[in-house]
C-alpha cells in the first residue's frame, strides 16, 4: 500500500535541516470547506519512518487532516553530524511542527521512541496539544535504574549485551544490523503476526541506514547513557490533554505489563487504555485494530 505524498507540501526544516514530512486530508471536503476536529500528527519509532505508517494514513485521512514526520536522523530527513540526539531535539522538532506547519489544536500519536517524542512535545504545547496517543512507548521513570532498565536498555540487551566502545566494533555491528537478513530478523522478534513483515517495511528500514550520518544517530541513540530526556512521570504532570495508551501486550523489548503498571500509576486522570494481542509495533501489526480504537476514542474521549 502507498501514501500520497503529494500533498507533502512545501520543504520544512528545524534548525536549519531538511525535515520528510506527509500530509493527508480527507478528499470529500467541498470546495472551501474547512476541517473539523483535531489534525493527527504521527511520530515513528527508532530506525522507522513515515513509511511505518502505510496502514495508518489512508485510513485516518478519511476523516481528519493527517501529518506524518521523520525525525531528525531518521528516515528521509536529514542525519547531520553536528546534532545532539536525543529528547530535546526531538520534543523541540514535533514542537516546532505542530506550531509552524499545522497551526491548530493536533493529537499527537506515537510509537516507541516516538511515543515519548510525542509526549514530551504535547507535555509542552498545552492546548495546543488536542490528545496524546502512546503506543508502547519508549521512556523511563524517575523511580527506574537508569541504565540497567528502560526500553533502550533491554534493546541494546537485544542487539548483542551492549556496544563497545571501540568505534570500529560499532562499525561492524551498524553494519550487520542495516543488512535486510538482519533488520527482517529483527522485525520478526517484535511483530507477534509477522504477516506485514514484508519487504516493503524491511526496505524503508534499510534505505535510510545507508545515508550519510545514519552511523552517528546509531552511536548516538545506543550510547551506554541512552538519550537524554525527562522521566516520564514529569512529563505525565506536565500533560492537560487527554491520553490514550494502545498496548501490544507480548511486546518483547519491554515489559508490558510492568510498563503498563507504572504508566497507569502516572498516567492524568483522563486516560484511556486499549490492550491489543500484539508485539512492539501494533499500528503496523494490527491496523485495523489501532484505526478503530484510534478513530473511536476521537469521537468519545476528546
Amino acid at each position: 500500500m502507498t501514501i500520497d505524498t503529494s500533498s507533502a507540501n512545501t520543504p520544512w526544516s528545524h534548525l536549519g535541516h531538511s525535515v520528510h514530512s506527509v500530509r493527508n486530508s480527507p478528499r470529500n471536503l467541498d470546495s472551501g470547506s474547512s476541517l473539523e476536529g483535531p489534525a493527527i500528527l504521527l511520530v515513528h519509532g527508532f530506525g522507522a519512518s513515515t513509511d511505518h505508517w502505510r496502514f495508518n494514513i489512508p485510513v485516518l485521512s478519511l476523516t481528519h487532516e493527517v501529518h506524518a514526520l521523520d525525525l531528525l536522523g531518521f528516515g528521509r530527513s536529514a542525519k547531520p553530524a553536528d546534532l545532539n540526539y536525543g529528547g530535546s531535539l526531538w520534543r523541540e522538532q514535533v514542537v516546532a511542527y505542530v506550531k509552524e506547519r499545522i497551526g491548530r489544536p493536533t493529537v499527537l500519536v506515537g510509537n516507541s521512541l516516538g511515543g515519548y517524542a510525542a509526549l514530551a512535545a504535547g507535555s509542552e504545547l498545552g492546548s495546543e496539544a488536542a490528545g496524546v496517543v502512546l503506543l508502547n512507548a519508549a521512556g523511563y521513570f524517575s523511580d527506574d535504574q537508569r541504565p540497567s532498565k528502560g526500553w533502550f536498555a533491554k534493546v541494546r540487551q537485544a542487539l548483542g549485551g551492549g556496544l563497545l566502545r571501540d568505534p570500529l566494533v560499532q562499525r561492524v555491528i551498524f553494519e550487520n544490523l542495516r543488512k535486510p537478513e538482519t533488520i527482517r530478523r529483527t522485525l520478526n522478534q517484535v511483530y507477534i503476526d509477522r504477516t506485514n513483515v514484508d519487504d516493503d517495511l524491511v526496505e524503508a528500514i534499510r534505505r535510510p541506514s545507508l545515508d550519510p550520518g545514519a552511523f552517528k544517530v546509531f552511536r548516538s541513540v545506543f550510547d551506554s547513557r541512552g538519550p537524554q530526556g525527562q522521566p516520564l512521570d514529569e512529563l505525565f504532570a506536565k500533560l492537560t490533554s487527554p491520553l490514550l495508551l494502545l498496548w501490544g501486550k507480548r511486546d518483547p523489548w519491554m515489559n508490558a505489563e510492568g510498563k503498563r503498571a507504572s504508566f497507569l500509576r502516572h498516567a492524568p486522570s483522563r486516560t484511556k487504555e486499549v490492550v491489543l494481542d500484539a508485539g512492539h509495533c501494533p499500528h503496523d501489526e494490527v491496523p485495523d485494530q489501532v484505526n478503530a480504537a484510534l478513530l473511536e476514542w476521537l469521537k468519545t474521549g476528546l
